[in-house]
């Protein structure tokens, strides 16, 4: 099993209203670790410095400051095309937050688009 699927494994364990996930990511081969940074710049990993691990990957589910699930997919798959294995490990998840956005000024339509938006 690769890496995106893995990955996709995880999120697939998540609860509906999870919001945001910190996984570490340890590459099999450390000789191509620079090749791997290439593929994870998509999703804005953060590398680890003097640590086991490699890399941090920080996901959003539906709003925040953190790569979206499509694009830690979309980088992960492309380690595993490339033949990079590794391992991912969840270190933490958060759940149950709400978004919150200043609305004081907002013409009563971008009220009402914007819970429609976050109805779904």
């Amino acid at each position: 099993m690769g890496l995106a699927d893995d990955f996709n494994e995880i999120v697939g364990s998540l609860p509906d209203d999870w919001t945001d996930l910190e996984l570490d990511l340890r590459i099999g081969d450390e000789s191509r670790y620079v090749d791997a940074a290439v593929y994870l710049v998509t999703c804005n990993a953060q590398p680890y410095s003097k640590h086991d691990w490699h890399f941090k990957l920080l996901v959003a589910h539906r709003f925040g400051h953190a790569a979206a699930p499509s694009a830690v997919h979309m980088a992960l798959s492309l380690l595993d095309d490339s033949g990079i294995g590794g391992e991912l490990a969840v270190r933490d998840v958060r759940a149950g937050r709400a978004e919150t956005v200043q609305m004081w000024g907002r013409p009563e339509s971008a009220r009402r688009e914007f819970q429609r938006l976050r109805a779904q």
